[in-house]
């Protein structure tokens, strides 16, 4: 009898553990998926970042550069960038500030 309970919790931990995490990030991934409309920027699994023009069934047609624009497949969609952050590389890099020339 105890050797069913012990399976059983064993069974619930694993459930709690496993299984109903990867449900909720099939759940996002989806949701994701479902965000993408044209005029949005997104960034791939490959890390282009871009503007979608087109959403064709399960391809996604992206602007990467003015007049540069390829075709990928949805689900190599990583994210949808919101307007308030910005890629790593284009971000504004502080300035250093300028040291008083030295009077020596």
């Amino acid at each position: 009898m105890s050797a069913y309970i012990f399976i059983l919790a064993l069974l619930a931990l694993m459930w709690f553990m496993i299984i109903r995490p990867q449900r909720r990030r099939q759940q996002a991934a989806q949701q994701l998926l479902t965000k993408i409309d044209v005029g949005k920027e997104i960034v791939t699994a490959g890390g282009l970042y871009g503007t979608v023009t087109a959403v064709e069934g399960d391809e996604v047609r992206v602007e990467i550069a003015d007049g540069v624009e390829v075709r990928i497949a949805k689900r190599a969609v990583a994210g949808v960038v919101s307007e308030d952050q910005e890629p790593e590389d284009s971000a504004e890099k502080e300035t250093p500030a300028t040291l008083p020339p030295d009077s020596a």
